[in-house]
């Protein structure tokens, strides 16, 4: 019988790798699917890109993954009559839920900046 670590798999056929852009993609579609929030507040090449018509889910999502451990940070704007507070915890529940349960991995900091505030259009 031989002895085996609990973490490794005796039999292996591969290496599996999700790049930090899916992880993005993951966290940003589910921070904009959250109630309360208006959009992503991203960066000059996502909003060039937008402004063709090409949507970027990554917008405003940075991802840095150190030692199995995703950190992710998110820019959003929040609708005006919601408690950002609120809005921003859900935030991080939806997007650590998402990103361990697609992936497996731990995301084990969700940062959120509320970057502006949207009125309802009249």
């Amino acid at each position: 019988m031989s002895e085996n670590s609990g973490s490794k798999e005796t039999k292996s056929i591969g290496q599996i790798q999700i790049a930090d852009e899916v992880l993005a993609i993951i966290a940003g579609t589910a921070a904009l699917e959250t109630e309360g929030v208006a959009g992503m507040a991203g960066h000059i090449p996502g909003d060039i890109a937008q402004a063709f018509g090409v949507k970027n889910l990554a917008k405003g999502v940075k991802v840095d993954v150190k030692d199995g451990n995703v950190t992710i940070n998110i820019n959003l704007v929040v609708k005006f009559s919601n408690k950002i507070q609120s809005v921003s915890e859900e935030v991080q529940k939806r997007v650590k839920n998402a990103v361990e349960t697609m992936t497996g991995m731990n995301a084990s900091e969700i940062n959120v900046s509320v970057t502006g505030v949207q009125k309802e259009k009249s």
